[in-house]
């Protein structure tokens, strides 16, 4: 049987992802330094642990290992409305406005584009990229159209307006951003926003790192409520919950990747279709850690953001004395220049860093382009000040 001759011609297309890739080949080298893991490396907190093992134990009999309803567990749904109401103003009444607990950010962003796309409609990113977005649009048949942000990795209204035409259904906009950690400004947000309205279409804010933004991207709110997400956010405009579909997750925040939670919140004739959806896709997200999630709200994960801005700290002022690196201003990657004197891709440079046993991500798993690599100072701090000696090595000659 010619089993190649049964493979759809949407999977045969589809490349592993880059990340993927550099995850393997450091798992088969003894002593690899690693600094490609978009994984948080603090240890996850007691009570989110705990919430979780006591829903898997179910010693109250409430069965919460079955499924929940697909839209998510009235529990988690009540204290995502109450966070949002807190942060965003929104409320989120099930009207006009609604709420759905999704399996990972990235569960919410395909079913976004399910419910959104058709063949030949258009999608606006950015390029530098998360490694999901181009696909979202060939999965549906659509067309990712292209936003250059470089080189401040920026995506502004300014640069995103020429792109849109008749056929342009939403615009996607990641702050921080991967994998530059790049965070726009409110104004930055504004400005995307009113241009969405103006041109009649949806803007999607991922916001999977809402939380990890670092001293100078504070909000005014942020600066008298120390407890209070850092980033600004589209969302914060008045009125933005009829234009703006909201998506978050818990695994990058409190370091439950593996969990695969996420949530999402805006228009509910869009919630609506991405509902019906999950039901067959994903039925629901995982019963017993929805409980573990309710939990997360009450964490501070202050500590560890001042630390990674520590780390972010020494990263950039370790590179940039030998190339140019734009400020992350959240999350916790850094997205860096390959030095033009070097004659090397991003991908040459991988591979000589590879050499050294320093793992990073060419910057063509992410872009158009394969002018830098992306690093992540998630790591252990010795890990990182190592890494950091052998690249600064490498691009001095």
């Amino acid at each position: 049987m010619d089993l190649n001759a049964l493979i759809s011609s949407r999977s045969s297309v589809i490349n592993g992802s880059g990340i993927r890739r550099v995850f393997d080949e450091a798992a088969a080298t003894p002593g690899a330094i690693r600094l490609f893991i978009g994984q948080p490396d603090f240890p996850v907190d007691a009570a989110i642990k705990g919430a979780a093992v006591a829903a898997i134990e179910d010693a109250e009999g409430k069965n919460l290992n079955g499924y929940t309803l697909t839209q998510g567990s009235a529990d988690l749904l009540a204290a995502v409305r109450k966070h949002v109401q807190w942060d965003l103003g929104w409320t989120i009444d099930g009207t006009t406005t609604d709420a759905m607990v999704t399996s990972g950010t990235s569960g919410a962003l395909f079913l976004a584009a399910l419910s959104l796309l058709n063949p030949g409609d258009e999608f606006v990113i950015p390029d530098p990229w998360f490694v999901l977005y181009p696909y979202l649009t060939h999965l549906c048949g659509a067309q990712a159209v292209l936003c250059d942000t470089y080189p401040d990795f920026r995506m502004t209204a300014e640069r995103v307006e020429p792109l849109i035409t008749a056929r342009t259904k939403a615009v996607l906009v990641c702050s921080p951003g991967n994998p530059s950690g790049v965070v726009l400004t409110q104004r930055e947000q504004r400005d995307l926003l009113e241009l969405c309205r103006r041109k009649n279409v949806l803007l999607i804010s991922d916001e999977i790192y809402d939380e990890f933004g670092f001293s100078e991207s504070m909000t005014a709110r942020r600066a008298a409520d120390a407890s209070v997400p850092a980033c600004p956010s589209a969302a914060r405009e008045p009125g933005a919950q009829d234009a703006v579909l909201v998506v978050r997750g818990f695994g990058k925040t409190y370091g439950v990747t593996g969990w695969r939670l996420g949530y999402v919140v805006g228009p509910r004739a869009i919630l609506h279709e991405m509902r019906k959806l999950q039901q067959y896709v994903y039925v629901c997200a995982p019963a017993p850690l929805q409980a573990g999630a309710i939990a997360a709200f009450g964490v501070d994960v202050g500590p560890h953001i001042a630390e990674y801005q520590r780390r972010r700290d020494l990263v950039v002022s370790t590179l940039s004395k030998v190339t140019e690196v734009a400020m992350p201003g959240g999350a916790f990657y850094a997205f860096v220049k390959v030095p033009e004197r070097l004659g090397m891709t991003g991908e040459q440079f991988y591979q000589r860093a590879k050499r050294e046993k320093v793992f990073i991500v060419p910057g063509r798993t992410f872009s158009a382009r394969d002018t830098h690599f992306r690093l992540s100072f998630a790591a252990r701090p010795d890990d990182l000040r190592q890494g950091l000696e052998i690249l600064v090595g490498i691009m001095r000659g």
